[in-house]
């Protein structure tokens, strides 16, 4: 890449020209007005744009290469939730200053996420203002074999990956200005995007959502989208010890930001579904069954009664 006088212009060309794995599909990345990418034949574009805003998505002190790996992550696991196969991204930058050393750590994480899943970034853009992070990311999916939330029928088993509520507890233990152990705090600032198994879900999963704002509400987006209800057993949530510790089951069905996959599938799949979770060291737990007798979604208590969450999961207009 050939860089044009001036400072923004050097800043794409030191921190992301070449940045993430090289694809032969990618005819012409960065540093043109355009990208020219080759789309295989028989495989269809899955496209996803995430926006992460300081002071909304993120604290404005975190570390930059910490949040260069979850500006990426959020979008594979949207195509995880499809899917598809990631292939190439596209960068917008409002920055409030050129930090030459934030710059570096950020890229530094996008890219090493980049390289692990196969994405190369090709574009983008770079002005001055508010710290605020969109990516737009583009996967490959035969069109045939694409998950999406309106497939889910009555009778099939409502399963999740991994465990929920650490994201949310995290950030809860930060707002109270306690440092959460390592481990809690990687699951809200460098979640792991369930890309092997969304591709391994295809011809498996009836439908299928990532679980950024919390099981109720992105599950409710699925029964919306397929026309039927669900039940929820509440005691078979998988919860890591530190959220099993709290009497608040808000954290798992309400806190966001688990980038977790949950997915719906015919009962006559589950040995087929445990015995991937194995192979993929992943964990995956069923935790309810979808109703056709309606629209709701019933979060039953271990002892049986009805949980009726007053928080229904993360929206940005909320009482606006």
């Amino acid at each position: 890449m050939t860089v044009e006088p001036g400072a923004e212009f050097a800043l794409i060309g030191a921190h992301f020209a070449g940045l993430g794995a090289a694809r032969e599909d990618v005819l012409l990345g960065v540093g043109d007005d355009c990208a020219l990418l080759r789309v295989p034949p028989g495989q269809s574009l899955a496209v996803s744009l995430d926006t992460l805003v300081a002071g909304v998505h993120f604290f404005p002190d975190c570390d930059p290469h910490a949040l260069g790996h979850k500006t990426l992550a959020v979008s594979l696991s949207d195509l995880a939730a499809m899917g598809a196969e990631p292939a190439w991204a596209t960068l917008a930058l409002t920055l409030p200053a050129s930090d030459p050393a934030w710059l570096a750590a950020f890229a530094a994480g996008l890219g090493e996420l980049a390289r692990a899943h196969g994405v190369r970034l090709v574009g983008g853009d770079t002005t001055r203002g508010p710290l605020t992070i969109t990516l737009q990311l583009q996967g490959l999916v035969p069109p045939e074999s694409a998950l999406r939330r309106d497939g889910a029928r009555a009778g099939d088993r409502i399963w999740v990956s991994g465990t929920l509520g650490d994201a949310a507890l995290a950030l809860a233990e930060l707002q109270a200005g306690r440092d959460p152990d390592a481990a809690l705090r990687a699951r809200l600032e460098r979640p792991t995007p369930r890309v092997a198994l969304g591709r391994a879900l295809r011809g498996v999963a009836s439908a299928a959502i990532d679980l950024s704002d919390g099981l109720v509400a992105d599950l409710g987006h699925v029964l919306a989208a397929s026309g039927v209800g669900a039940e929820l057993q509440l005691g078979a949530l998988p919860l890591g010890e530190a959220v099993a510790t709290r009497a608040d089951w808000s954290l798992a069905l309400a806190g966001g930001d688990d980038y977790e996959l949950c997915f719906c599938a015919p009962p006559g799949r589950d040995g087929e579904i445990l015995a991937l979770g194995q192979r993929l060291g992943c964990r995956l737990t069923p935790v309810g069954i979808i109703r056709g007798d309606g629209d709701a979604l019933r979060c039953l208590l271990p002892d049986g009664t009805e949980l009726n969450p007053t928080r229904k999961g993360y929206d940005h207009f909320a009482g606006a």
